[in-house]
Parts: structure tokens; sequence; C-alpha cells
């Protein structure tokens, strides 16, 4: 039950571009802390008769212990099997009976609820999204039923999929202590020996309202929509806090390498750099130094690898925003008859380039307007609003650093774009993975999927 959340859209430079010196966009919002920790966004919207609601849990896989990898995403798929007054399949039945939707997705920082509905159905959705936070159904039965769907779901995304596997392969080589290590869907043996004392355990640690966030924006009135929140969730007690994460990785000293061996019709390489995380002073930069490098087609690596060279057929790069320090990792896939080693050539010149030459103020320009031209794509909507309130308060600590990305972009100068790409595009930085074609006898290859994001 998942899409993607935030990976970034290739947005031409045109739609919704500002000028230089345009003001920060910023959002209507009113926040609350209920008495037993839950906290409240409230974004008013009466643009449609529309409402959507976004419970953002503090948890994902990077709260997990090796043994137990995958726990946080099965329980993604638990939470829709009901609680004490909705029973099982009582869930999706009430939501899509009054004209809406549900969904839920899971990534590394955290696990998220989100559903959109009438204005009238908001009373139910928060009855539903309650009772399930404070009953919900863990039995052997429901174990054991989402643990049979998640495992084909490593299946298919994982062990039988190109990207799965050198995503997976990239990340188990770039960390060795940090919980980042392992893919959000987790291990095949920890998914398949997760027990019914170890998920009721998970449960009362993390599913409770001094560790989530509720968010709901659309045609809803402040007060009216606190007062609901109370109502449901108010008497939901507070339970001790979760233990820290220690996200502490040991320095990456030199170049780390890996190959993949999978049924693909062509080569691909994919990098890995150390990066900071996401409320580093650095990020603004790094996020300049992503379109600079993988915004559409007149991109750099688009333009050396795909036009001008010929070696690839999709390049992509993507500076990813976390709790911990993350990745910055580029990806691309051959021509046929030509070599992942000439990839790599094309994309150490690209890298290459950029830390030792000035970008022209023009190209930084143009850069900072994708960058702006997809954070107001991503604002279009009500649940769109949502989820990044959502995800900034759990990922960045505060909702409002939302409103500061434009000034954070704009303040970017081409100075800073070479000190960073010289700081963190290092090749002792960085994990490279190798995938060599393979084929299977009777299988059609393996072909690109679509860039990956939270799972279900």
């Amino acid at each position: 039950m998942s899409r993607p959340v935030r990976r970034r859209l290739a947005i031409l430079v045109a739609a919704l571009a500002a000028p230089p010196l345009a003001c920060a966009l910023e959002l209507p919002v009113v926040a609350r802390s209920l008495s037993n920790g839950l906290r409240v966004l409230v974004h008013e919207d009466h643009s449609a008769p529309v409402v959507s609601s976004y419970v953002f849990y503090h948890v994902g896989s990077r709260n997990e212990v090796r043994g137990a990898t995958g726990i946080s995403h099965l329980f993604e798929h638990m939470m829709f099997n009901g609680g004490r007054k909705f029973g099982p399949g009582v869930f999706d039945d009430l939501i899509e009976g009054n004209g809406g939707s549900t969904n839920g997705y899971t990534t590394r920082d955290y696990t998220a609820y989100l559903n959109n509905f009438p204005r009238e159905a908001l009373p139910v959705v928060l009855d539903l999204e309650s009772d399930r936070m404070a009953n919900l159904a863990i039995t052997k039965q429901n174990l054991e039923q989402e643990r049979g769907i998640v495992m084909e779901e490593r299946r298919l995304r994982i062990d039988n999929e190109v990207w799965g596997v050198m995503d997976e392969a990239l990340y188990l080589q770039a960390f060795v202590e940090s919980p980042y290590r392992w893919n959000v869907i987790g291990f095949m043996p920890d998914i398949a020996h997760i027990t019914l004392d170890q998920a009721r355990a998970y449960f009362r640690t993390y599913y409770a309202p001094n560790n989530a966030t509720v968010v709901l924006a659309g045609d809803v009135d402040p007060p009216a929509a606190f007062r609901l929140v109370e109502r449901y969730f108010g008497a939901i007690p507070r339970r001790h806090p979760p233990p820290p994460v220690d996200s502490s990785e040991p320095p990456q000293d030199g170049e780390r390498r890996a190959v993949v061996r999978k049924n693909a019709e062509l080569p691909a390489v994919m990098i890995g750099y150390h990066v900071p995380r996401a409320v580093d002073a650095d990020r603004a930069s790094l996020d300049v130094v992503e379109r600079l490098l993988g915004g559409g087609e007149s991109a750099r690596l688009h333009q050396d690898l795909v036009r001008r060279h010929e070696v690839a057929t999709v390049v992509e790069a993507n500076d990813t925003w976390g709790i911990d320090p993350e990745l910055f990792w580029i990806y691309a896939q051959a021509r046929p008859k030509k070599t992942a080693a000439a990839l790599e050539e094309r994309i150490d010149a690209v890298v290459g380039e950029l830390r030792s030459k000035r970008v022209p103020d023009d190209e930084l320009a143009k850069a900072k307007s994708q960058l702006r031209s997809e954070y107001v794509e991503g604002l279009k909507t009500v649940s769109g609003k949502a989820n990044k309130l959502g995800f900034f308060e759990t990922v960045f600590g505060d909702y409002r650093a939302l409103f500061r990305l434009e000034d954070a972009w704009r303040a970017v100068s081409a100075d800073d774009v070479q000190r960073v790409a010289r700081t963190y595009l290092d090749r002792t930085h960085r994990t490279v993975v190798v995938l060599v074609p393979v084929p299977a006898p009777g299988r059609p290859a393996s072909g690109r999927p679509p860039r990956p994001g939270g799972v279900s």
C-alpha cells in the first residue's frame, strides 16, 4: 500500500518557475500537542470540499535491529487488520464507502498512513485511525497473513528485480554500522522469523501518541478539528519514549566496490557518496548539485553520457534526505554494446569537472528554478501539502523547515557548489555497484523499474 514519498520529478524549468527574488512560499498552519504527546498540525484550505489526513509514526527501518529487519514495513500491512471497535476489512470499506481512499508507506525514517476524503467523513476517519493506534488486532493469523504478503513483496521488489538488488547492495556496502544499511523491506530470514511477541512489543513501543504526528489539510476549521482529534485520540495513554537510535558510522577511508550478477539486458552502474543528514547546512548546496548533475535532459550527466558520448540510455542523480547521514547516488544504464566501465569513466569526468570548475551563473540559476518548480508542484494538492508538512515535522524536526527551503537554495553560490562537490563527491567516500548481466535460460531480461521510494 505504498507510493514513493520524496523522489524528484523531472519538471520543465519554465513550469511554475519563480523569479530569483520571489518571496518564499508559506502555508497557514496551526500546531498543537495533546497532553498525551500527540503532535497535531492543521492546514486550512477551503478551495475544495475535501480533506487529507496523514498519521506519521516516527518509526522506520532505522529503528530496527539486526535479526528483526523489516518489522516496520510489516506493521504497515498489519495496521489495516482492524482494532477493537472496527474489525478486519472495515477500515477500507468505511473509507471507500464515504467516498475516500486510503494508503500507507514505510521509509527508513518513518511510517505514514494517509486518507483522502470528503470533509463530512472527518469524524469517521479519526475514529478509525484512533482505534488502530490504541487497539490494533495483533493476532497469529494476521501476522502470518501479512508475513506472506511481505515476503512475496521482497521477492518481487528486490530478489527478482535488478534495481532492487543494486540498491540493496549499494547500502549494504556503503554502511557498516548505521541502521540505514538494510533495505526497508528487510532481510528474508528476519521477516520469516518475526514472532508474535516481537510484533506486540514493537507496537507498544512505537505506535504511541507521543511518537506520532497527525496532519489534517483541506476544508477544515482548525478549532473544530482540534476538538475532534482530542475526542478520538485524547484518551490514548502516553507510553515510554522509544530507545534512541545509534546512527554512528565509522568514516569511509577508501572506495568500496561490489558486483551484482543478474538477469538483465544491459550493464549498469550505481555510485553512492556519503552525505550529511537533512538538517545539515550543506544539504541545500547538495540539492543544487543534484539538479546540476541530474536535473533532466539539459543536466550535465544526461548531456555527457546520453547525448555527447552515447554510452548511457538512462542516468539519474539523487541527494537523499534522511534523519541520519545518507547517500547521494548516481545511477546509469549502458547503451547496447557499451560497458559499465565506460559509464563509470564518464560519470567520473562529469563529477570531476564540477569539482574543478566554477559553475556558470545561468546554469546555477536554472538548477535553483528546477528545485523551486518541483517544490511548488508538490504543494498543489491538500494531500501533497499534508504529506510535506508531516515529512518535515518528522525528518527535520519542524514543519516550518519546509518554508525555509527556497531561501536556503537561493543562498547557494557557485563557490558553495564547488566546495560541497569537492568535500562529498570524492572517490574515498564512495561505493560503486556494477551490474553484470547474466542471461537466464527461458526468462526475459529484467528492465529498469521506476525510481524507488517508500515501500508498501
